[in-house]
C-alpha cells in the first residue's frame, strides 16, 4: 500500500477565500486516493499542528500532495510558515542532512543533502490570472511557465531530495465562467497520470 499526504495550503480570508474550492479538489484527492487503495493522512496549514506530528506524516508518506491558492505570486503566508516550520524542523532526521556541500569532496553540490529522496510530490494550484499570462514573453509573468513562475516552492522541495510530478492548475477562479466540473475532471486525470 502506498502512502500520501495530503496537504492543505489555503489561508481563510472572510468574503474572499474561505477555502471552499481547496477543500473541494482535497475531498476529490481524498476520494481518487483511497478508490485506489491509498493510506491518506490531511494535514492544515491553516489549523494548529504539531512538528513533530507533522514530520511524523512526512516521514511515513510516498506522496505529498500540496494543494493551494496563489496569494500574491506565491504561497498563502501560513503554507510558508507551515514549510519553514516542518523542513526546518526535519534537519538530520525527515527532510534533509545538510545542504549537501562537503569541504572533504568539491564534487558534492548545494542542494543535494535532502533524506527524502525515496517520496514524490504534486503541486496542485488555484490561481486567479488567466492562463494566458504564462509562456507568454508579453504576459504578466514575462514568458515564465506555470512550474517556473512557481520555481520557489519547487526548490524547496527539491532541496530535500523529493521528486516531482506534475503541476496541476485552474485559473480565472473568480472570473465566473470556469467549468469547474471540467476542472475537476482534468485533475482526476492529472491524478490518474501522475500517482498510478
Amino acid at each position: 500500500m502506498k502512502n500520501v499526504l495530503i496537504i492543505n495550503g489555503h489561508q481563510y480570508y472572510e468574503g474572499v477565500a474561505e477555502g471552499r474550492l481547496t477543500q473541494s479538489y482535497i475531498d476529490i484527492a481524498d476520494e481518487f486516493f483511497k478508490n485506489h487503495g491509498f493510506s491518506v493522512k490531511h494535514s492544515n496549514v491553516d489549523k494548529k499542528y504539531d512538528v513533530k506530528e507533522e514530520l511524523e506524516k512526512f516521514a511515513w508518506a510516498d506522496f505529498i500532495l500540496l494543494q493551494y491558492p496563489v496569494y500574491w505570486m506565491g504561497l498563502p503566508w501560513r503554507a510558508k510558515k507551515y514549510m519553514d516550520e516542518i523542513f526546518w524542523g526535519g534537519m538530520h532526521t525527515v527532510t534533509y542532512f545538510s545542504d549537501g556541500r562537503s569541504r572533504d569532496d568539491a564534487t558534492k553540490k548545494y542542494g543535494s543533502g535532502g533524506l527524502m529522496t525515496d517520496k514524490k510530490y504534486m503541486l496542485s494550484i488555484t490561481y486567479n490570472c488567466p492562463t494566458s499570462e504564462f509562456d507568454n514573453k508579453d504576459g504578466f509573468f514575462e514568458g515564465l511557465s506555470l512550474d517556473e513562475a512557481n520555481y520557489a516552492v519547487h526548490k524547496i522541495f527539491q532541496f530535500c531530495g523529493v521528486k516531482q510530478l506534475e503541476t496541476y492548475s485552474v485559473h480565472d477562479i473568480f472570473k465566473g465562467d470556469t467549468d469547474f466540473d471540467g476542472e475537476f475532471e482534468r485533475f482526476k486525470k492529472l491524478l490518474i497520470k501522475n500517482f498510478l
